[in-house]
């Protein structure tokens, strides 16, 4: 299949990864998973994410995620504030 995906922590710049990779690598991420993710409000996840968004010099082979894998106990708000920042940006 010819699949390059790389699943990074949280703790690094997409952008530089990007740079480093001569944007040949897929990655998913990034914002915190435990911190934001499952331990924030709603509008913290929200801002993460647009924050994550905004701050992209290139969109291109990102899938909007959590940094290094999704927590056990994120609420379902959390989860849908995440989706609904993401489709609308």
């Amino acid at each position: 299949m010819g699949v390059n995906l790389f699943n990074m922590g949280y703790d690094i710049s997409l952008n530089e990864l990007k740079r480093l990779t001569n944007n040949k690598v897929t990655m998913p991420g990034n914002i915190p998973p435990r911190d934001v993710l499952a331990n924030g409000t709603a509008d913290d996840v929200a801002k993460s994410a647009l924050d994550l968004i905004n701050s992209l010099d290139d969109r291109s082979r990102i899938i909007m995620s959590c940094g290094g894998g999704m927590q056990t106990d994120v609420s379902t708000g959390n989860i849908q504030a995440f989706i609904d920042t993401v489709r609308k940006n």
